[in-house]
């Protein structure tokens, strides 16, 4: 067990330089597979997905975007004034009237179906990257969009130095021999959520050298609130920003008082936005897991 970390990372690291490699020339498929056609130029950008708009900030691109869907505002500052429209739902006339070169969207968007035919009848490049979940096919999906930016090189760095921290993370769980358990709530109750394997979250766990409390199951479950008991966690992580205080409502569950976690305060809060979306902020939340759970290991990225 005290490998997994560092052959996960190898993985991870490996994957996303064949990644790299494999977008050395303009993509001519989207990440769901579909052909595409990118514009010679990228002047205007419609992200209906707030991962990706993230990417677009940090490729310094926030000028260029026209529209956005309604969550993107809540995290990249600016674009209140912007058209918002709703990814399950969108407005493709009044987007098609924003004249975008290039529409970025999500899976969500598709899921009663393609939204988005007659904007490409327009000549319209839309461009689907459905939700990753692992940490390398996150990895691509920013690779990805900053080459349909025609900005790989940017878009390289922002991965090399998600991929460092990583590696720097990665190093010291590997060392970590009495490894605890988590249970990581993406939702409280009366509807507990949370994930097994084949998740970025849970490789997250492992990487920080920890157990996924949930680790027998498979990508993202509800849960019993009887099996989150039974599973007796060691630390309790929570991204839940839809309550005033998760983690004070964690704490006084009635019946979870002989829960580990509960017993001895180890419940803790973990950002919202850097733990759902996908893309290289991931890493925003890796540190904070891995400081929250080990926060003598970690003690070098504590704030």
């Amino acid at each position: 067990m005290k490998h997994i970390a560092k052959l996960l990372c190898a993985a991870v690291a490996l994957a996303l330089m064949l990644a790299s490699a494999a977008l050395a020339e303009a993509p001519t498929e989207d990440r769901a597979g579909n052909a595409i056609a990118l514009p010679a130029e990228v002047n205007s950008i419609v992200s209906l997905a707030p991962a990706t708009t993230q990417i677009i900030e940090s490729l310094g691109l926030t000028d260029k975007l026209v529209g956005v869907d309604t969550q993107s505002p809540l995290y990249v500052a600016g674009l209140d004034e912007l058209p918002q429209f709703d990814m399950m739902a969108p407005d493709v006339e009044q987007i098609a009237a924003l004249e975008p070169d290039i529409v970025f969207a999500s899976g969500i968007s598709y899921l009663d179906g393609d939204p988005f035919a007659a904007l490409e009848g327009m000549g319209i490049c839309v461009v689907d990257i459905p939700t990753s979940n692992s940490i390398a096919a996150v990895g691509e999906d920013v690779l990805f969009t900053a080459q349909c930016l025609g900005m790989a090189d940017e878009g390289q760095a922002l991965v090399d130095e998600m991929n460092a921290t990583i590696d720097e993370i990665a190093a010291i769980g590997a060392t970590i021999e009495d490894k605890k358990t988590v249970l990581f709530e993406i939702s409280a109750l009366p509807s507990i959520y949370s994930f097994g394997t084949g998740t970025f979250l849970d490789e997250m766990i492992a990487l920080i050298g920890a157990e996924n409390a949930f680790g027998d199951q498979e990508s993202w479950i509800a849960v019993a609130e009887e099996d989150a008991v039974a599973s007796n966690p060691d630390v309790i992580l929570t991204s839940v920003n839809y309550i005033d205080d998760p983690v004070g409502e964690i704490l006084g569950r009635a019946g979870w008082e002989s829960v580990t976690a509960v017993a001895n305060g180890d419940v803790y809060y973990i950002d919202n936005g850097a733990s759902s979306l996908p893309n290289h902020h991931i890493v925003d939340a890796l540190i904070e897991m891995a400081v929250a759970v080990y926060p003598d290991a970690y003690a070098e990225y504590a704030e």
